[in-house]
């Protein structure tokens, strides 16, 4: 049996990554689940998997969970997360963490020498050369979770080197496809997802494209591909998750209904695959697929992602800050919709990009973006 941890269990990733497990019950053992503040939640996932141990990253709802808890350990804030990690002798850690704070979650896995299977696309968004070669130096595997890389992961999979031309990222466009009058846009818009239901900040980060400049960026790393050879193109019927071109003018596409279970199911039985309750394509009742290019004007964060993810150094690592902190603002109506790439725009502006030595220069860049962050959010509030 495959010993699996589960890091954001209560999250949209985390329960579906359990429902996965439930379907194979003999092939996987859940050796521990963490939450960012649901205990209640995270108690009862716990409970039904035979979970002994279990770590909540808020310190107030730990001391909920242990007060409520008596069938086994709690382990508190982000030293109790590390804790769970190091010495949970997992096969793999599923990291499905929102934010930056999944970075350090990470770092452990790999140092442990364990798998990771990757929804927090920030660990390799900040973290870049510097996670990859950890991985690379302890023989741990990077799996991605992520309906375009889990499709690149797939397409390029028996391909020899120097035959791919271009990776193509698709993206649906999200609610404001179309649109230039985003001045006055509401959370409640911006939260109304066409295709896929996610937590609130990668669906606003779907909503302003950054989250296509922040799989630009994974992508990069997870298959050491230029990023003038990665490409992002709009599809809103969501069908084609990612495709990938190869010199000998040929396509080659991935393609099905939306469904996180398919890269979730992908990455936990890797390399083997196992039945899922998801339909076949019918290709016939879906009758056309359309593309176009991004619009780079009405959305600037993918414009600013690039161009931060080709500056390297700290650039990226200052982008991700800001924009965590920007997206919060937003959805705590302390800044409108179209603030949120002036606020990141205005620290990559103030900070550049600086040479990466070690994590510890990537914790002082995090710090710093939000502290500039924070003082463009007052101005332009």
């Amino acid at each position: 049996m495959k010993r699996v941890l589960i890091l954001g269990s209560t999250g949209s990733i985390g329960t579906q990554a359990l429902d996965v497990i439930e379907r194979a019950p003999d092939a996987f053992e859940v050796v521990g689940l963490s939450a960012g503040g649901d205990h209640e939640t995270l108690i009862g996932q716990a409970a039904k998997h035979g979970v002994r141990r279990i770590a909540v990253a808020d310190p107030n709802a730990a001391a909920r969970a242990g007060e409520a808890w008596t069938g086994g350990e709690v382990l508190a804030g982000p030293e109790g997360l590390i804790a769970l990690v190091a010495e949970s002798q997992a096969d793999l850690v599923l990291n499905a963490i929102v934010g930056s704070a999944g970075l350090g979650p990470t770092i452990v896995a790999l140092t442990e020498g364990m798998d990771v299977a990757l929804a927090n696309k920030e660990s390799l968004v900040v973290g870049g050369e510097l996670v990859t070669a950890l991985a690379e130096a302890t023989g741990a595997q990077l799996i991605p979770i992520d309906s375009e890389h889990t499709a690149l992961h797939h397409l390029l999979t028996g391909e020899p080197p120097g035959v791919v031309e271009q990776l193509i990222i698709t993206a649906s466009g999200g609610p404001f496809r179309g649109r230039t009058d985003l001045e006055a846009v509401t959370v409640e818009e911006a939260l109304n997802h066409p295709t896929w239901r996610m937590g609130g900040k990668i669906t606003i980060d779907s909503a302003t494209l950054m989250n296509k400049g922040l799989e630009l960026m994974e992508a990069h790393h997870l298959f050491g591909t230029p990023y003038d050879h990665i490409d992002v193109v709009v599809h809103p019927q969501s069908i084609i998750h990612a495709l990938v071109q190869l010199c000998d003018g040929s396509t080659k596409a991935h393609m099905g209904y939306p469904d996180m279970r398919v890269a979730i199911g992908y990455a936990l039985h890797h390399p083997d695959r196992a039945d899922l309750p998801i339909a076949n394509l019918d290709l016939v009742q879906l009758g056309r697929l359309d593309f176009e290019a991004p619009d780079l004007d009405a959305f600037p964060c993918l414009r600013l992602a690039r161009e931060a993810a080709v500056a390297g150094g700290t650039a990226p690592c200052a982008l991700n800050a800001a924009n965590e902190v920007a997206v919060h603002a937003f959805l705590t109506g302390r800044l409108g919709f179209t603030g949120i790439p002036r606020v990141i725009e205005g620290v990559i502006d103030r900070l550049g990009a600086q040479r990466v030595h070690d994590f510890e220069a990537l914790y002082v860049t995090d710090s710093e973006a939000r502290a500039v962050a924070h003082e463009l959010i007052a101005v332009h509030a």
